[in-house]
C-alpha cells in the first residue's frame, strides 16, 4: 500500500512539473493606436505615395512616464503568471540599429522592402501575441477612477484572440500604475486563459499567415506556364497542400501574374525543432519555385505574418 501511494505521489509531482513547464506564448505589450492618437504620439508614414498615420511608440516611451510604468506593470503581472515577455523599448532600439541597413535593401530592378514601421517591429520582436493597452483616468472631486482596455492580438494574423476591460474603484490615489493594477487584476486570469487557448490551437493547427506570389514584368513567364505538363499555379497549390498543417490554406486570388494565399497554417517549428516563421516558410516555397522554373525568386517579408515572393529577379 505504501509503495502504491509513493508511486501515485511521484506521478502527481511529475504531472505538476510537466504542467508548470508547459510552453507559453511570448508577449509584447504596446500602447493602443487610440491611446497614442489621444495623447499626440503619431507619426506619418509614406505608403507608396499615400500618407498614413501610425503610432509613434518611440516618442511615447521617451515622453510619457505613465506609459512606461503601465507597460512595466503589465509585464510584471504576465511574468508572474509564467508568460515570457518581449520588451517594447529594447526592440525599438534594436530596430533603430538595423534600420539604416534595411533602408538600403532593394532588388536589382529597384523594388524596396514593403514594410511599415509597425510591421518591422513585429517581425523583429517575433512575439506570438501583442497586447494593446489603453486607459483613461476620470476625476470626481478628489477621487480618481481608471478605466482600461486590453486586446490580445495574434502577431501573425492581427486577429483579436482575447479582450479585457474594467475600472478601478474610486480612490484618492492618482497614480496610474496603482489604479491600473487594481483594475486589471480582477480580469487578468480569464484574459490569460484565452491567450493560452489560442496558443494551444496554434500547436495543434499551426500559425495563420499570408503569402503573395508575383512575377517580374521581364521574367518571361506567368503562373499559367506549364512545367512537366502541369500549370505552375497548380503545382504551387499542390506544394501548399503538402506543406501546410492538414493542407489548410485559402486561395484569395489567382491570375497570370499573381497568386495570393491567406489563412495559411504553417508549423510552429521546423523539422529540426527551431522556430518556423512566415519568412522561413516562404523560403522553403522559394527553393521549390527555383527548382521548377530555374529562375531566381526574391522573398520580401512584410511584417511577421506576411511575405511576398517574386519570381524572375532578386
Amino acid at each position: 500500500m505504501k509503495r502504491i501511494l509513493s508511486l501515485m505521489f511521484c506521478a502527481v509531482l511529475m504531472a505538476t512539473a510537466a504542467f508548470g513547464q508547459a510552453k507559453k506564448p511570448t508577449i509584447m505589450v504596446v500602447p493602443s493606436e487610440a491611446w497614442c492618437n489621444q495623447n499626440g504620439y503619431m507619426m506619418s508614414y509614406d505608403d507608396m505615395g499615400t500618407t498614413l498615420k501610425l503610432p509613434d511608440y518611440r516618442a511615447a516611451l521617451q515622453n510619457d512616464m505613465d506609459l512606461k510604468l503601465a507597460i512595466a506593470k503589465i509585464n510584471d503581472l504576465m511574468t508572474d503568471r509564467g508568460f515570457p515577455l518581449k520588451d517594447l523599448e529594447a526592440t525599438l532600439q534594436s530596430i533603430q540599429r538595423q534600420q539604416a541597413e534595411e533602408n538600403m535593401m532593394s532588388s536589382k530592378s529597384g523594388a524596396s522592402m514593403q514594410e511599415n514601421p509597425i510591421d518591422r517591429l513585429r517581425r523583429v520582436a517575433k512575439a506570438d501575441i501583442i497586447i494593446e493597452l489603453s486607459w483613461d483616468v476620470k476625476y470626481q472631486g478628489p477621487k480618481a477612477t481608471l478605466t482600461y482596455i486590453m486586446r490580445g492580438l495574434d502577431s501573425y494574423s492581427n486577429k483579436q484572440i482575447a479582450g479585457s476591460s474594467g475600472a478601478s474603484t474610486p480612490t484618492m490615489s492618482a497614480q496610474v500604475v496603482v489604479l491600473l493594477e487594481e483594475a486589471v487584476l480582477a480580469n487578468i486570469d480569464e484574459f490569460n486563459n484565452k491567450l493560452m487557448a489560442h496558443f494551444e490551437d496554434m500547436f495543434a493547427n499551426g500559425r495563420e499567415v499570408a503569402l503573395d506570389l508575383r512575377v517580374w514584368d521581364d521574367a518571361g513567364i506567368d503562373f499559367e506556364e506549364e512545367y512537366n505538363g502541369e500549370e505552375l499555379s497548380l503545382l504551387i497549390d499542390d506544394w501548399m497542400a503538402e506543406n501546410t498543417i492538414q493542407g489548410r490554406f485559402s486561395k484569395l486570388d489567382g491570375t497570370e501574374t499573381r497568386i495570393a494565399y491567406e489563412q495559411v497554417r504553417i508549423p510552429l517549428n521546423k523539422p529540426n525543432g527551431t522556430a518556423m516563421d512566415t519568412e522561413a516558410f516562404a523560403r522553403q516555397l522559394s527553393k521549390y519555385l527555383k527548382t521548377v522554373t530555374s529562375l531566381p525568386v526574391k522573398v520580401v517579408p512584410r511584417g511577421l505574418g506576411s511575405c511576398m515572393l517574386i519570381i524572375g529577379g532578386k
